[in-house]
């Protein structure tokens, strides 16, 4: 109980410093982000839109077009992904959880009434149990200490309904170029990357069935007429990103 109750402690404490790090950084995220990318020839626009799009397709390809899906959008930060929801899944109920309040109110004030936004205290999600049909965090657990990941992803299950899915994107720790930006990125400063084999077997512990391991972005802007070879490339680990995606077993 020792051991649990520091952890828990360890773990508030850490929300708290997030929260602090990207309320300082909300009002410049994207002309800091858009900077930081430069080098790739994209904006942040791209990297939004594509995971939104893969996790339509990914979803279409496996069980058909979902009707009324309820999405939680982990770490929605100033809220780039909400366009993206609204047009892959325009029928979505978005709800978007951040550790940062300032934050939200950018990602509010942008994209007024497009989505609920929630303040998380970095431990708990305000939600009740199995009403999620999609969970979705882009890039958000190399700002999480380790020691909480197992927690985030547990929570991530309680929440999901049997049958749902969860789709975790993140950097590649093996493409130097993203360890480059990574490095470079203010808001990143206390970033740990996690690898993709390690955020699977996480997964899997965490009770999910399914774990798939998919490579994404390994072209920048100016061989971008290569990109149409990317479907074929996602089991090579030198993508710019990857996911892990899951799906939630029945109720126990």
């Amino acid at each position: 109980m020792k051991a649990r109750g520091k952890q828990h402690s360890e773990m508030v404490q850490t929300a708290a410093m997030e929260e602090a790090e990207f309320d300082r950084f909300a009002d410049e995220y994207e002309a800091t982000h858009s900077e930081n990318i430069k080098a790739s020839g994209e904006s942040p626009e791209l990297f939004a839109a594509y995971k939104v799009a893969d996790v339509r397709r990914e979803i279409e390809g496996s069980t058909g077009a979902m009707g009324h899906p309820t999405v939680l959008d982990l770490g929605a930060g100033v809220g780039n992904s909400i366009p993206h929801f609204r047009r892959q899944f325009p029928r979505s109920r978005l709800i978007c959880l951040d550790v940062s309040r300032r934050s939200l109110a950018v990602a509010e004030g942008r994209f007024l009434d497009q989505a609920e936004y929630i303040h998380f205290d970095g431990t708990t999600f305000p939600l009740d149990t199995e009403t999620v049909d999609v969970g979705f965090a882009a890039c958000v657990l190399h700002h999480v200490n380790p020691v909480a990941h197992e927690s985030i992803l547990a929570e991530f299950r309680r929440v999901i309904k049997p049958g749902g899915w969860l789709f975790l994107f993140e950097h590649n720790p093996f493409n130097p170029l993203t360890v480059r930006a990574v490095n470079t990125c203010p808001f990143d400063e206390n970033a740990i990357l996690i690898r993709g084999a390690k955020l699977s077997r996480l997964t899997r512990k965490s009770g999910f069935s399914g774990v798939k391991l998919r490579y994404r972005i390994f072209f920048p802007r100016f061989l971008a007429g290569l990109r149409v070879l990317e479907p074929y490339l996602t089991w090579c680990p030198l993508g710019a990103q990857y996911y892990v995606m899951a799906r939630r077993g029945g109720s126990e």
